[in-house]
């Protein structure tokens, strides 16, 4: 699943960062991740599930026992502050995975036709809302140089200039100013796409 490597700079951690940048199954669950919790520890989440299980093949951890996944993913330091829960999830998403793309995750973006069809694809994925299944369209188009047509279009606000998500996020500077763009957000009880809450 390796690709060229992407521009992401999140975790605070180059190992981590290099991961999510050249492995598009440990960037689909960091983005799964990324709820609740701050946004270095969701990312950095794939690099501790890769250093506990030696490998992130989709394939692999749909064919591990559920409980035997969620133990890994609740050992100390656990990945998420809900562990158990978003353990379950990543093993639906990785099923997922395999089921619809032969367990080979980039085929999301890489089979998808337009940023509609990518949109489609990612929301069908468990754990993919709305808001994140934009916010990923937006990761791959600005960091990692995916960019099907109309993938702004699909991003929504997520596919602007403004420095509002992990998608504009390649540096400690624009780390700071997405976290103080989130800051004024919530001063003004404005969400992440500029409409009121």
């Amino acid at each position: 699943m390796a690709r060229t490597s992407g521009s992401l700079y999140i975790t605070g951690n180059p190992v981590a960062d290099r991961l999510l940048n050249t492995d598009g199954t440990a960037l689909l669950i960091g983005m799964l991740l990324d709820q609740q919790v701050p946004m270095e520890w969701a990312f950095a989440g794939p690099n501790t599930l890769k250093t506990r299980l030696d490998h992130l093949d989709p394939r692999r951890i749909a064919a591990m026992d559920v409980e035997e996944f969620v133990s890994v993913c609740c050992e100390k330091p656990a990945i998420h502050r809900f562990p158990a829960s978003m353990g379950r999830r990543i093993h639906e998403l990785c099923a997922a995975v395999v089921a619809d793309y032969a367990g080979k995750t980039d085929r999301i973006w890489t089979d998808a036709t337009d940023g509609a069809a990518l949109y489609a694809r990612l929301r069908a994925l468990p754990g993919y809302g709305d808001e994140k299944a934009k916010i990923f369209i937006a990761l791959l188009g600005k960091r990692q140089a995916v960019q099907p047509l109309g993938w702004r279009e699909a991003a929504g606000k997520f596919g602007d200039t403004v420095a509002r998500s992990v998608a504009d996020i390649d540096s400690p500077e624009s780390l700071g100013a997405v976290r103080e763009w989130k800051k004024a957000q919530k001063a003004a009880k404005l969400d992440k796409q500029d409409r009121p809450a």
